[in-house]
C-alpha cells in the first residue's frame, strides 16, 4: 500500500476535475480556502477565525481508517486548475445512509464544480447508501440551488448550528432516494 492511499476510498473522475481522497500535502490550501470568512460561514464545521493545527486535524481525521465520513478534495491540477477547488464529503449517518456536505473556492462560485462533484458522487455511490441528506443554510440560496439540480428533493426547514456564526442558522434539508444499492 502506498504511503498516501486512503482505504476505500476511491477516485473519481469527472470532465472538469478529479474527486480524491485528501492528502498531507493539501494542508495549506484547506487553511487559505477554509480560513476564508466567506466560506466558513456556509458550513456547519469550519470555525472563523480557523484555530491553528485545525486543517492539519481534519486531514488526519478524514485519512483514518476508522472514519466516518470520506472527503474529497476536487482537484483541478490535470487541467491547469488547483489542486483544492473545494471539498466534497460523505458523513455516515447509518448503513445506508450518509450526509452530503460540500463548499467551493469563492473564485469558482457559480461555475458548476459543486454540482458535477455531486452528481459524480451519487453515480458512483461509493458507499453503496440507499438515500443521501443535505442542508443548505437559508442565506445560501446557490447551495440549494445545487442540491435541486442535482435531484434532491426539498424536505423542510430545519436550523444547524454553525460554529463559524457561533450560532443556530436556518436551513433548508434535502434528501435523496438512491434505491438499494
Amino acid at each position: 500500500m502506498k504511503l498516501d492511499t486512503i482505504v476505500n476510498q476511491p477516485t473519481i473522475e469527472t470532465s472538469r476535475f478529479v474527486l480524491r481522497p485528501l492528502r498531507r500535502l493539501d494542508q495549506k490550501l484547506v487553511e487559505f480556502y477554509a480560513g476564508q470568512k466567506e466560506v466558513a460561514y456556509m458550513t456547519t464545521s469550519i470555525a472563523h477565525p480557523l484555530p491553528p493545527g485545525s486543517a492539519e486535524l481534519f486531514i488526519a481525521r478524514a485519512r483514518a481508517e476508522d472514519r466516518i465520513e470520506d472527503v474529497w478534495a476536487i482537484d483541478g491540477s490535470a487541467s491547469g486548475k488547483s489542486e483544492i477547488m473545494g471539498m466534497i464529503g460523505l458523513k455516515r449517518l447509518d448503513s445506508e445512509v450518509s450526509e452530503v456536505g460540500f463548499w467551493v473556492a469563492p473564485e469558482l462560485w457559480n461555475t458548476g464544480i459543486a454540482s458535477i462533484a455531486i452528481r459524480a458522487l451519487v453515480a458512483t455511490n461509493p458507499l453503496k447508501n440507499r438515500a443521501l441528506f443535505a442542508s443548505a443554510f437559508q442565506d445560501n440560496p446557490a447551495s440549494a440551488r445545487v442540491l435541486n439540480n442535482c435531484g434532491f428533493l426539498y424536505l423542510g426547514d430545519a436550523e444547524s448550528f454553525s460554529l463559524a456564526r457561533n450560532v443556530a442558522v436556518p436551513t433548508w434539508t434535502y434528501s435523496l432516494n438512491l434505491g438499494k444499492k
